[in-house]
């Protein structure tokens, strides 16, 4: 690490401790050479997550994009957002702890499923809306009586 000050590449680690969000570790440093104390940042390189979508094309997994479909999904409903946040969490851990770094729209779209049937059932309903594109009547009634299974 260059010392900000004079520029020498040695320097001393003083002090190490977790980040006040605790997703860095904070570094005291000295340069051996000027003695000049500055603090550095390491930070864990998190490989970006794309989602491949029905007709081929990838786009970076976007946590916002899915936080307004779940939002849709849970409008007039008593559903915190701290509960979507966690769904969000949740996936993106899955998907990062698996060593995934693309996965299908209909995989992150059942994955989401899967959480929201537990959270709220008229939620997962219109989530399935969208998600499954029903062409008729007849799925979504199918869709229904499988809630009830």
């Amino acid at each position: 690490m260059r010392c900000p000050k004079c520029g020498c590449e040695e320097s001393k680690v003083v002090d190490s401790r977790p980040s006040e969000s605790n997703d860095a570790i904070r570094r005291r440093r000295e340069c051996t050479k000027c003695g000049f104390r500055f603090t550095t940042y390491e930070r864990c390189e998190e490989i970006p997550l794309v989602v491949v979508k029905r007709d081929g094309h990838r786009e970076p997994f976007d946590r916002q994009k899915l936080m307004r479909g779940l939002v849709t999904a849970t409008v007039k409903r008593d559903v915190p957002m701290s509960e979507l946040t966690s769904l969000i969490d949740s996936i993106e851990s899955e998907l990062r702890d698996g060593g995934f770094t693309e996965v299908s729209s209909s995989d992150l779209g059942g994955m989401v499923l899967k959480r929201l049937v537990s959270i709220d059932k008229v939620a997962y309903v219109r989530f399935a809306s969208v998600y499954r594109d029903f062409k008729d009547v007849d799925e979504f009634s199918e869709e229904l009586r499988s809630l009830n299974d």
